[in-house]
């Protein structure tokens, strides 16, 4: 229930969202990862959903062009509050990545150094460009490698920090110089932090990654932000000791857990039971919620991955699998396909997990949690294919017609 609770998926807000919701939202998590895929609402739009309900998606782009938020590589391309930016700045210009993203960088400056410093000047003489500004000369599919030349390098200044984005359309970059982007930063770019000692940083997002787990065993730390080497106990006693950190015990564990001392008051609340899950949402895969499989298994017994990268003939879900919250457990997943021109949510396939037992509140929640965002797609007729079990098909129909 804490780790729900930090990730705001506890219970359903309380009333219709601000904009500055959205930023908070964003803060809480301290990421929000980007992906492109949109059979559904893409999923930054989904995670935000899940959390916040009904908003306008709008909001995510506006912010952006504001400057109230900015995009970096952090867990991979994510989306941080503009207050946060410095210490993900500060940290890629002093650590060697081995991310694919600065793998390709590399191969591209080893390769086309001279074009690149081409295309960056053009950027700071003629301003903000998108890769669809540049005409392809071949023919290419999809993948960094079958991007158009202009497309990699851009991807390249973008990966090393000479370029960012400075707004979005039709969900496309905008690349502009860095300067300009942290120039209209809100609240403004901290230089200081770019002299902070790697230690430092590399402490702030163990604590950073901790405050937004909730409760977490040591090993699932770094993946929160991509943290190399691997996050041990040795490393978190001087935090114990500074009182940064809390540790418990949970039941069923058999590695200790770690709390931040922001949450005290959520370690009290679950010892007296006074945390009480009561949201049902459908999650988005690259929800934070499931991105660590080991620790999506420990937590809620939920074996899940995303199929939408496997081939068609080995997939055991579907495409885009969204996991099924409800009142604190993973009750199962479905495959879900906007059909926006006809205003058609289809759900191709509904799997409970088989030790679910059913109820009528709980399948009237999940269908309602299914309408919601349908509607919020702009999609409200919802379409149900197979299911199981098969025998709450008809009872979810019923609820859709009704």
């Amino acid at each position: 229930m804490l780790h729900l609770a930090a990730q705001g998926l506890l219970q359903p807000p309380r009333r219709r969202a601000q904009r500055d919701d959205m930023l908070a939202t964003i803060q809480r998590m301290r990421l929000l990862q980007i992906d492109s895929i949109h059979v559904v609402a893409r999923s930054p739009y989904l995670v935000l959903h899940a959390r916040l309900g009904e908003y306008p998606q709008i909001w995510l782009e506006e912010a952006l062009e504001a400057g109230r938020i900015a995009e970096c590589w952090a867990h991979e391309a994510c989306f941080v509050t503009a207050s946060d930016i410095s210490l993900h700045r500060a940290w890629r210009a002093q650590y060697e990545s081995n991310h694919w993203a600065d793998r390709h960088a590399a191969r591209a400056r080893d390769a086309n150094l001279k074009e690149m410093h081409a295309l960056l000047e053009r950027v700071r003489a003629s301003g903000p460009v998108r890769a669809s500004d540049f005409e392809r000369t071949d023919r290419g599919v999809s993948g960094w490698w079958e991007w158009k030349p202009e497309k990699r390098w851009l991807e390249a200044w973008f990966a090393s920090g000479e370029l960012m984005v400075t707004r979005r359309e039709r969900f496309q970059r905008v690349y502009d110089l860095a300067e300009r982007v942290l120039a209209k930063l809100d609240p403004p770019f901290d230089e200081a932090v770019m002299a902070w000692p790697q230690a430092d940083l590399r402490k702030r997002f163990i604590l950073d990654s901790v405050r937004a787990l909730g409760i977490t065993q040591a090993r699932w730390i770094a993946d929160y932000f991509r943290l190399k080497p691997s996050v041990d106990e040795r490393e978190l006693a001087p935090l114990l000791a500074d009182g940064d950190l809390l540790r418990v015990q949970v039941v069923g564990w058999d590695q200790p857990a770690y709390v931040h001392r922001d949450h005290q008051a959520l370690i009290d609340k679950a010892r007296e039971g006074r945390l009480r899950a009561t949201r049902t949402t459908l999650l988005s895969p690259f929800d934070p919620l499931v991105w660590d499989r080991a620790r999506l298994r420990e937590m809620f017994g939920f074996d899940y991955s995303i199929e939408c990268y496997v081939p068609a003939a080995k997939r055991k879900f579907g495409y885009y699998v969204l996991p099924i919250l409800h009142r604190g457990r993973l009750i199962g997943r479905l495959d879900a396909k906007a059909h926006r021109a006809e205003g058609v949510f289809e759900v191709k396939a509904l799997f409970l997990e088989e030790d679910v037992k059913t109820s009528e509140r709980m399948l009237a929640e999940l269908a309602a949690a299914v309408a919601a965002t349908a509607a919020w797609h702009g999609t409200p007729k919802v379409r149900l294919g197979r299911c199981r079990p098969a025998t709450i098909a008809s009872v979810l129909r019923a609820y859709w017609r009704g």
